[in-house]
């Protein structure tokens, strides 16, 4: 198989969801005037506490400064694994536990932290590529008397790693030359990534368990991963910016009750030109007939949220504790990380294996 570093550099921030209308201007540009941009990576999520947003540094710049905003002190590359060559359009995606022995795990035992995000088309593996952006974003807006919090943590507070990397991707293709051919892509043609020589820092991993270490919830939405023609798109960009941005709570009271065990969750990608939607199906029922796209079996998916306090950008593992032991059990799942929490989607008729299976890994730890 082949792995590709994508060109894209890529920021992860977050909007504070009582903030989300002084953003609206450059996000509705970015998801629906992308002709107007040079953006080509970007990705907004919607949960309980607030919106994340993966976005490239084209992209970024379509964002105001504002203390409102928290960026993560660093910049990403992503990663795709394409099984049979060509780019990542043209299949449904691996999977997270698909590559969880073979770039999540190996990933984890080299203490390198990844950034998921599954869409519709395949799976993308976030890792940090340079450090310190952020702090350079920091202080910038501290010269201009505004605040902001980097990362998972204040930027204030200095990382819980005391030896703390440069740069991840020498370490990632040390780590996983023997098992795939990895290519760049440059200017949209994948060529030969070239050899970084790593040798220094870099030892052979003591390979030990890593039992899932944060409290697990489940949530009563029943969800789909779709997708849609980008060319029907502005015939449903009006009920599209309605659900990403203003009907929260307001018109779909069902939905938005989380005393009942529902939660807001709600993904967009446009990413190279493809769409990815993940929804819940009160959601969906919103959209006209026949316009997402569906699997022939119509697949519905069951959430597992990680994380009773915000998670941290430099703990390593999280996605690996989650996505071993469903590999183990043989459970698709879909992985998407978001600022303070990661989101693991499993087919509905597996969600009490699932739930089982990482509470028997969860207690593993005592």
């Amino acid at each position: 198989m082949e792995l590709h570093i994508l060109e894209h550099r890529l920021r992860v921030a977050s909007i504070a969801k009582e903030s989300i209308q002084l953003f609206t201007y450059g996000l509705i540009k970015l998801a629906f005037l992308s002709s107007k941009t040079r953006c080509k990576f970007f990705s907004l999520t919607e949960t309980p506490e607030d919106y994340t947003i993966i976005v490239d540094e084209e992209g970024f710049l379509e964002l105001p400064s504002s203390e409102h905003l928290s960026v993560a002190d660093a910049t990403w590359l992503a990663l795709n694994v394409v099984s049979g060559g060509g780019g990542f359009s043209g299949s449904q995606p691996i999977g997270v536990t698909k590559i969880a022995k073979s770039v999540i795990a190996p990933l984890a035992d080299q203490n390198i932290s990844v950034f998921m995000l599954s869409t519709y088309q395949t799976d993308f593996i976030l890792v940090r590529d340079i450090r310190g952006a952020g702090r350079v974003a920091c202080q910038q807006m501290a010269l201009n008397g505004t605040s902001a919090t980097l990362g998972r943590t204040s930027c204030l507070r200095s990382s819980r790693s005391t030896k703390v990397r440069e740069r991840d991707l020498p370490f990632v293709m040390h780590t996983l030359a023997a098992e795939f051919t990895i290519l760049r892509v440059v200017n949209g043609e994948t060529v030969a990534a070239d050899d970084l020589g790593i040798t220094n820092g870099f030892v052979k991993p003591k390979l030990v368990q890593r039992p899932v270490i944060h409290p697990l919830s489940s949530p009563s939405n029943m969800f789909c991963v779709t997708s849609l023609d980008p060319d029907t798109l502005p015939t449903v960009a009006t009920l599209l910016m309605d659900v990403m941005f203003y009907s929260n709570g307001v018109k779909d009271s069902v939905v938005g009750n989380e005393d009942s065990g529902h939660i807001r969750f709600f993904s967009f990608s446009l990413i190279e030109g493809y769409i990815s939607l993940v929804m819940d199906v009160q959601t969906q029922q919103r959209f006209p007939n026949n316009l997402l796209f569906t699997s022939a079996s119509g697949e519905l998916w069951k959430m597992v949220r990680i994380g009773g306090q915000p998670l941290g950008f430099d703990e390593c593992g999280i996605v690996a504790q989650i996505s071993e032991p469903l590999a183990a059990a043989d459970i698709p799942a879909y992985y998407i990380s978001t600022f303070k929490f990661d989101h693991a989607l499993v087919p509905e008729e597996n969600i009490n294996g699932v739930v089982n299976a990482l509470q028997v890994s969860q207690a593993e730890k005592h």
